[in-house]
């Protein structure tokens, strides 16, 4: 059984409004729901598993209704932290469980189709699988001293969503305490020693933050 757990637990303070980004609307319906449907549409006999925090959770019933977004998906509460929120999506499937779970951020509303089977293939053969991209830009190393200097970008990678795991990986891995070191899902599942496989993301699959990012979403669309 295949799963993926959509985590929007933002509060949109980058966007400049009271609304959380992931309920703001791009071509006519909440970012939220277009993130739904690329999995959708990708399996529909796919596990979706929404995270968001309690205090979001009625207005998003409530978009469902007004919208008539009838994807079946259960709903978890958001936590303090990513760690967390994706732990507590996390629960709603059995340890026991065979198949891969992805944990996706809800606020990317355009992974590829190619990209989420890509996914999923590679991380039932190797246990995990992330997408990535090639840096393009050049970059700078900074630090406590003032002195920076220019790194090798062959050397790094962009890295997106959706991380994809095998069930039972996943659960040992969020089952140990929260660390600081813990920037992603992945880094969670390699810090009990499990290599994680980077396969080929797509460039559309941009994490809406900014009020610039929504001008890229429309354009997208």
């Amino acid at each position: 059984m295949d799963y993926i757990i959509i985590v929007a637990g933002g509060k949109g303070l980058r966007m400049g409004g009271e609304i959380p980004k992931q309920f703001l609307p791009i071509g006519g319906k909440p970012v939220l729901m277009h993130t739904l449907e690329r999995f959708h549409r990708c399996d529909k006999d796919m596990k979706i598993i929404l995270v968001l925090p309690k205090s979001q959770q009625d207005y998003w019933r409530e978009l469902c209704r007004e919208y008539r977004c009838d994807i079946p998906h259960e709903i978890a509460d958001g936590g303090d932290t990513r760690f967390a929120s994706s732990k507590n999506g996390l629960a709603l499937i059995a340890k026991d469980c065979k198949g891969v779970v992805g944990i996706h951020d809800g606020v990317r509303p355009f992974v590829s189709t190619e990209v989420i089977r890509r996914c999923y293939d590679i991380a039932r053969q190797t246990g995990a699988a992330i997408p990535v991209l090639p840096v393009t830009d050049t970059l700078r190393k900074v630090g406590d001293t003032d002195k920076a200097y220019n790194v090798l970008r062959s050397n790094y990678r962009i890295v997106q969503t959706p991380q994809v795991f095998d069930i039972q990986l996943a659960h040992e891995a969020f089952d140990q305490p929260y660390s600081d070191a813990f920037t992603d899902d992945a880094s969670v599942v390699e810090s009990i020693g499990k290599e994680v496989t980077m396969v080929e993301g797509n460039r559309e699959n941009i994490k809406l933050t900014t009020p610039f990012d929504l001008k890229i979403a429309e354009i997208l669309l």
